[in-house]
Protein backbone atom coordinates (compact mmCIF):
# COMPACT_ATOMS: atom_id res chain seq x y z
CA UNK A 1 0.00 0.00 0.00
CA UNK A 2 1.52 3.04 -0.71
CA UNK A 3 0.25 6.54 -0.96
CA UNK A 4 -2.05 6.28 1.82
CA UNK A 5 -3.64 9.38 3.09
CA UNK A 6 -3.68 10.18 6.80
CA UNK A 7 -7.33 10.67 6.79
CA UNK A 8 -7.84 7.41 5.33
CA UNK A 9 -5.95 5.96 7.71
CA UNK A 10 -8.54 7.95 10.90
CA UNK A 11 -11.15 5.63 12.51
CA UNK A 12 -14.18 7.58 13.66
CA UNK A 13 -15.26 8.58 16.49
CA UNK A 14 -18.56 9.70 17.85
CA UNK A 15 -22.28 8.34 16.70
CA UNK A 16 -23.40 7.71 13.23
CA UNK A 17 -24.16 10.57 11.29
CA UNK A 18 -26.53 8.08 9.82
CA UNK A 19 -28.53 7.27 12.94
CA UNK A 20 -31.65 9.00 12.54
CA UNK A 21 -32.32 8.08 8.68
CA UNK A 22 -31.68 4.53 9.22
CA UNK A 23 -34.12 4.52 12.76
CA UNK A 24 -36.74 6.23 10.34
CA UNK A 25 -36.26 3.87 7.75
CA UNK A 26 -36.08 0.82 10.36
CA UNK A 27 -39.78 1.95 11.50
CA UNK A 28 -41.21 2.85 8.09
CA UNK A 29 -40.22 -0.67 6.96
CA UNK A 30 -40.61 -3.28 10.34
CA UNK A 31 -43.68 -2.38 12.69
CA UNK A 32 -41.94 -5.19 15.40
CA UNK A 33 -38.78 -3.29 14.68
CA UNK A 34 -40.03 0.70 14.95
CA UNK A 35 -41.93 -1.17 18.31
CA UNK A 36 -38.48 -1.99 19.86
CA UNK A 37 -36.86 1.42 18.53
CA UNK A 38 -39.49 3.68 20.31
CA UNK A 39 -39.18 1.44 23.32
CA UNK A 40 -35.47 2.89 23.91
CA UNK A 41 -35.81 5.76 21.98
CA UNK A 42 -38.00 7.14 24.87
CA UNK A 43 -36.28 5.22 27.67
CA UNK A 44 -32.97 6.91 27.03
CA UNK A 45 -31.40 8.89 24.41
CA UNK A 46 -27.89 6.23 24.37
CA UNK A 47 -26.75 4.88 20.75
CA UNK A 48 -23.79 2.86 19.01
CA UNK A 49 -20.23 4.98 19.84
CA UNK A 50 -17.29 4.62 18.60
CA UNK A 51 -14.34 5.22 21.02
CA UNK A 52 -11.80 5.59 17.70
CA UNK A 53 -9.82 2.75 19.44
CA UNK A 54 -9.20 -0.22 16.99
CA UNK A 55 -7.28 -1.72 19.65
CA UNK A 56 -9.75 -1.84 22.41
CA UNK A 57 -12.49 -3.16 20.63
CA UNK A 58 -10.34 -6.22 19.74
CA UNK A 59 -8.89 -6.49 22.96
CA UNK A 60 -12.87 -6.44 24.58
CA UNK A 61 -14.30 -8.78 21.92
CA UNK A 62 -11.10 -11.39 22.83
CA UNK A 63 -12.39 -11.08 26.36
CA UNK A 64 -15.44 -11.61 25.86
CA UNK A 65 -15.18 -14.79 23.83
CA UNK A 66 -17.24 -17.78 24.28
CA UNK A 67 -17.74 -16.77 27.89
CA UNK A 68 -21.30 -15.21 29.32
CA UNK A 69 -21.01 -11.19 29.65
CA UNK A 70 -21.17 -11.17 33.24
CA UNK A 71 -17.49 -13.14 33.48
CA UNK A 72 -16.97 -10.77 30.50
CA UNK A 73 -17.61 -7.42 31.93
CA UNK A 74 -15.53 -8.84 35.29
CA UNK A 75 -12.58 -10.12 33.51
CA UNK A 76 -12.51 -6.31 31.20
CA UNK A 77 -13.07 -4.55 34.06
CA UNK A 78 -10.12 -6.27 35.69
CA UNK A 79 -7.85 -5.68 32.72
CA UNK A 80 -9.05 -1.82 32.23
CA UNK A 81 -8.07 -1.42 36.05
CA UNK A 82 -4.51 -3.05 35.30
CA UNK A 83 -4.08 -0.81 32.41
CA UNK A 84 -5.03 1.57 34.43
CA UNK A 85 -8.09 2.73 32.92
CA UNK A 86 -6.49 3.25 29.59
CA UNK A 87 -6.35 0.21 26.71
CA UNK A 88 -2.71 0.70 26.25
CA UNK A 89 -1.37 -1.68 23.70
CA UNK A 90 2.46 -1.15 23.89
CA UNK A 91 0.99 -1.91 27.83
CA UNK A 92 -0.87 -5.01 26.91
CA UNK A 93 1.95 -6.30 24.39
CA UNK A 94 5.22 -5.74 27.60
CA UNK A 95 3.25 -7.14 30.21
CA UNK A 96 4.22 -10.07 31.95
CA UNK A 97 2.53 -13.18 30.95
CA UNK A 98 1.39 -14.44 34.32
CA UNK A 99 -0.03 -10.73 35.23
CA UNK A 100 -2.71 -10.84 32.48
CA UNK A 101 -3.53 -14.26 32.89
CA UNK A 102 -4.10 -13.74 36.80
CA UNK A 103 -6.65 -11.06 36.19
CA UNK A 104 -8.44 -14.25 34.88
CA UNK A 105 -7.62 -14.67 31.17
CA UNK A 106 -7.26 -17.78 29.70
CA UNK A 107 -3.84 -18.93 28.50
CA UNK A 108 -5.03 -18.92 25.49
CA UNK A 109 -6.63 -15.46 25.00
CA UNK A 110 -3.30 -14.18 27.03
CA UNK A 111 -1.20 -14.90 23.87
CA UNK A 112 -4.46 -13.63 21.10
CA UNK A 113 -4.05 -10.13 23.11
CA UNK A 114 -0.15 -10.32 22.96
CA UNK A 115 -0.38 -10.66 19.34
CA UNK A 116 -2.65 -8.49 19.06
CA UNK A 117 -0.69 -5.88 20.94
CA UNK A 118 1.89 -6.60 18.99
CA UNK A 119 0.78 -6.26 15.48
CA UNK A 120 -1.13 -3.12 15.99
CA UNK A 121 1.26 -0.89 14.66
CA UNK A 122 1.18 -2.67 11.15
CA UNK A 123 -2.68 -2.41 11.75
CA UNK A 124 -2.87 1.21 12.35
CA UNK A 125 -1.32 1.59 8.72
CA UNK A 126 -4.35 -0.01 7.19
CA UNK A 127 -6.65 2.76 5.14
CA UNK A 128 -9.52 1.36 7.10
CA UNK A 129 -12.07 3.98 5.64
CA UNK A 130 -11.11 2.86 2.29
CA UNK A 131 -11.59 -1.03 2.73
CA UNK A 132 -15.02 -2.88 2.41
CA UNK A 133 -16.60 -4.82 5.12
CA UNK A 134 -15.13 -8.12 3.36
CA UNK A 135 -11.34 -6.46 3.41
CA UNK A 136 -11.46 -5.61 6.90
CA UNK A 137 -13.33 -9.11 7.68
CA UNK A 138 -10.35 -10.63 5.53
CA UNK A 139 -7.53 -8.86 6.97
CA UNK A 140 -8.59 -8.87 10.95
CA UNK A 141 -8.74 -12.75 10.29
CA UNK A 142 -5.75 -13.33 9.59
CA UNK A 143 -4.49 -12.16 13.33
CA UNK A 144 -4.55 -15.79 15.34
CA UNK A 145 -7.36 -15.15 17.60
CA UNK A 146 -9.60 -13.13 15.63
CA UNK A 147 -12.74 -15.09 13.85
CA UNK A 148 -15.57 -13.03 11.90
CA UNK A 149 -17.54 -12.49 15.25
CA UNK A 150 -14.48 -9.99 16.68
CA UNK A 151 -13.79 -8.77 12.98
CA UNK A 152 -17.92 -7.60 12.89
CA UNK A 153 -17.42 -6.12 16.22
CA UNK A 154 -14.87 -3.94 14.79
CA UNK A 155 -17.05 -3.01 12.07
CA UNK A 156 -19.67 -2.19 13.99
CA UNK A 157 -18.37 -0.06 16.99
CA UNK A 158 -14.90 1.01 16.27
CA UNK A 159 -15.81 1.22 12.16
CA UNK A 160 -19.29 2.01 12.60
CA UNK A 161 -20.16 0.33 9.11
CA UNK A 162 -24.21 0.80 8.91
CA UNK A 163 -25.04 -2.90 7.75
CA UNK A 164 -23.36 -5.41 9.77
CA UNK A 165 -25.20 -8.45 11.12
CA UNK A 166 -22.93 -10.93 13.00
CA UNK A 167 -24.92 -14.18 12.90
CA UNK A 168 -22.34 -15.88 15.19
CA UNK A 169 -23.80 -13.53 17.86
CA UNK A 170 -26.40 -15.42 20.14
CA UNK A 171 -27.48 -12.53 21.85
CA UNK A 172 -28.98 -11.40 18.27
CA UNK A 173 -30.04 -14.79 17.56
CA UNK A 174 -32.23 -15.07 20.46
CA UNK A 175 -33.32 -11.50 20.13
CA UNK A 176 -34.61 -12.05 16.96
CA UNK A 177 -36.41 -15.60 18.00
CA UNK A 178 -38.01 -13.11 20.79
CA UNK A 179 -39.63 -10.59 18.37
CA UNK A 180 -40.26 -12.65 15.16
CA UNK A 181 -40.72 -16.13 15.95
CA UNK A 182 -42.60 -16.14 19.84
CA UNK A 183 -39.16 -17.47 20.97
CA UNK A 184 -39.02 -20.22 18.76
CA UNK A 185 -35.56 -21.47 17.37
CA UNK A 186 -34.67 -20.15 14.08
CA UNK A 187 -31.65 -20.89 11.52
CA UNK A 188 -28.96 -18.46 10.85
CA UNK A 189 -30.44 -18.66 7.18
CA UNK A 190 -33.80 -17.44 8.74
CA UNK A 191 -32.16 -14.97 11.09
CA UNK A 192 -30.49 -13.64 7.70
CA UNK A 193 -33.74 -13.53 5.51
CA UNK A 194 -35.71 -11.68 8.53
CA UNK A 195 -33.06 -9.55 8.59
CA UNK A 196 -33.12 -8.55 4.68
CA UNK A 197 -35.41 -5.86 5.52
CA UNK A 198 -33.62 -4.09 7.34
CA UNK A 199 -30.85 -3.38 4.98
CA UNK A 200 -29.16 -1.26 4.20
CA UNK A 201 -29.17 -0.43 7.97
CA UNK A 202 -28.83 -3.50 10.06
CA UNK A 203 -26.64 -2.12 12.59
CA UNK A 204 -28.54 -0.27 13.35
CA UNK A 205 -31.66 -3.18 13.87
CA UNK A 206 -28.87 -5.50 15.13
CA UNK A 207 -27.79 -2.61 18.25
CA UNK A 208 -31.62 -2.06 18.91
CA UNK A 209 -32.20 -5.97 19.19
CA UNK A 210 -29.30 -6.19 21.69
CA UNK A 211 -31.20 -3.41 24.00
CA UNK A 212 -33.99 -6.61 24.50
CA UNK A 213 -31.76 -9.13 26.05
CA UNK A 214 -29.37 -6.55 27.74
CA UNK A 215 -30.30 -3.87 30.94
CA UNK A 216 -26.46 -2.03 29.39
CA UNK A 217 -25.77 -1.31 26.61
CA UNK A 218 -23.53 -3.70 24.07
CA UNK A 219 -20.21 -1.83 24.04
CA UNK A 220 -16.90 -2.95 22.16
Amino acid sequence: MTDISESSRHIPSGTPAYWKEATDFLAQVDPIMEKVIQRFSVQDEVILHSKGDLFYTLANAIVGQQISAAAAAAIWGRVQTYCGGEMSYTQIQKAPFQELKDLGLSKRKVEYLQGVAQAMHKLLEFPWTLMSDQEVLDTLCTLRGIGPWTAEMVLIFTLLRPNILPLGDIGVIRAVENHYAQGQNLSKIQVEKIAENWSPYRTVAVWYLWRTIDAEPVEY
